[in-house]
């Protein structure tokens, strides 16, 4: 297994190892000792997984207090994963950082709290899948606008299908610096 900072390096690229042949192949996609070995030793309390068809875009979401940290992965398709860095504090302040997963790569990124993430499916579906650092608390949570010029997030797509919710995103520099996360 390889763990790689991306350009932000709070945000790591993970590479499982994948044992495969003409039957299929085997992948651990979490083991806390090991993980925490190569330096990811994070509590999860919750997992999800979420369905979606082309050009579905979700995100950008965040949630304040009780920020959420995600190992995300593709169990079928292929994702356009993306993290923003939105502590006010942080020299990274607005950047983000995307990455394709997909069924076929393996790959997981992880997004630490003080982040918020969203993705794009690319392939015609996709079975998407992550493990949170904290429970959600709806009443807490923000959408951040996906096409925020001053984030300026380069999707593979120019007309998503959007939720209600990700319609009526707010821009980053909005948002009261009071309803967003320090660094830790």
């Amino acid at each position: 297994m390889k763990i790689t900072p991306t350009t932000l390096p709070d945000v790591l690229l993970i590479e499982p190892d994948v044992f495969g042949d003409e039957r299929g192949y085997f992948c651990e996609s979490w083991q806390k000792k090991r993980y925490a070995e190569l330096g990811l030793d994070v509590d999860f309390v919750q997992d999800n997984v979420s369905f979606s068809q082309k050009n579905i875009l979700r995100g950008l979401h965040m949630q304040h207090p009780y920020a959420q940290g995600k190992l995300v992965h593709v169990l079928q398709g292929e994702v356009f994963d993306v993290a923003v860095d939105i502590r006010p504090d942080s020299p990274d302040f607005g950047r983000w950082v995307g990455v394709y997963l997909s069924a076929e790569n393996h790959h997981q990124l992880y997004v630490p709290p003080g982040f918020a993430h969203g993705f794009c499916v690319t392939s015609e579906a996709a079975l998407f899948v992550y493990k949170c650092t904290e429970l959600y608390h709806p009443e807490t949570e923000l959408s951040i606008a996906w096409n925020d010029p001053a984030i300026g997030v380069k999707w593979p797509v120019t007309q998503p299908n959007l939720s209600k919710k990700d319609q009526d995103g707010c821009l980053l520099n909005a948002i009261p610096k009071t309803r967003l996360p320090t660094k830790a």
